[in-house]
């Protein structure tokens, strides 16, 4: 256990420990955290306020870093964060630095065409209009639908996607009102595996998500560091706390932003 490993209730201590490091990271995903989910995934802002607050928050030092399952080209003018902070997109598979260096995973040319493939047979199906593609992964979203038009855009995507899954290192994921199918190694868990072992043990890492993806990320840095779920509706999680957004997720920014100032 490092001075920055954090157990459940240890809330303060490991907030104490952020304003002792001289290197901190705190790590956010993007929709359902730090900016309300919305059918109209281009106008999905950050809630008032959060922006101001990680201006302050990397002004302040900390290395921040927002992770997403969309495509990193996505997050920035969402963010509108000028200097912009790291952006992990595609769930890990993309990483944008600080200083606008950009790597990605490779992705075989079997896997290439398995995603390829997903997306023709997607757009077959009348589903064209609800796709996201991205680097490693065909997601369909169904955000927004009624009732009545869910189940069959749910059936019509498993049909398709379902068949292809396990293939070429490809595995088939549900997210908050979607599915995908992606290559495996586009895993949040795997991204901040990559970025801890980049990292003396004993700055303080904090990770935030809402969804099913972000869970790999919990396990990863559950023994290494703080990891919070944000939502407004309690459910089963490996995260130590749970904060409800805006008001909770707000209070926990300012927390952060005052700790770096030496006001813990």
């Amino acid at each position: 256990m490092t001075k920055a490993a954090v157990k459940a209730g240890s809330y303060a201590r490991f907030m104490q420990d952020v304003a002792a490091a001289k290197e901190r990271v705190l790590i956010l995903d993007y929709d359902g955290t730090i900016a309300p989910f919305s059918a109209h995934r281009k106008m999905a802002f950050p809630y008032p306020g959060v922006g101001d607050l990680l201006h302050q928050i990397m002004s302040d030092g900390t290395r921040l870093v927002v992770a997403s399952g969309r495509a990193a080209h996505e997050l920035l003018p969402l963010l509108g964060m000028i200097p912009p902070p790291e952006i992990w997109g595609t769930h890990g598979a993309e990483r944008v630095y600080a200083d606008g260096r950009y790597e990605e995973i490779e992705v075989t040319q079997d896997s290439l065409e398995v995603l390829l493939k997903s997306e023709t047979r997607l757009e077959q199906e009348g589903l064209g209009h609800l796709l996201e593609v991205k680097l490693a992964a065909v997601a369909v979203h169904w955000r927004g639908l009624k009732p009545a038009e869910l189940l069959p855009v749910r059936s019509k995507a498993y049909k398709v996607l379902e068949p292809l899954a396990g293939k070429s290192g490809l595995v088939l994921a549900e997210f908050e009102e979607g599915v995908e199918i992606r290559l495996r190694a586009a895993n949040k868990g795997t991204a901040l595996q990559r970025l801890l072992s980049e990292l003396n043990p004993d700055v303080p890492v904090a990770y935030l998500g809402d969804d099913i993806t972000d869970e790999d990320a919990f396990r990863v840095l559950n023994d290494r560091g703080l990891t919070v779920l944000v939502n407004a509706k309690p459910r089963f999680t490996a995260a130590q706390l749970s904060l409800k957004p805006p008001d909770e997720l707000i209070g926990f920014l300012t927390a952060w932003s005052k700790a770096c100032r030496g006001k813990a």
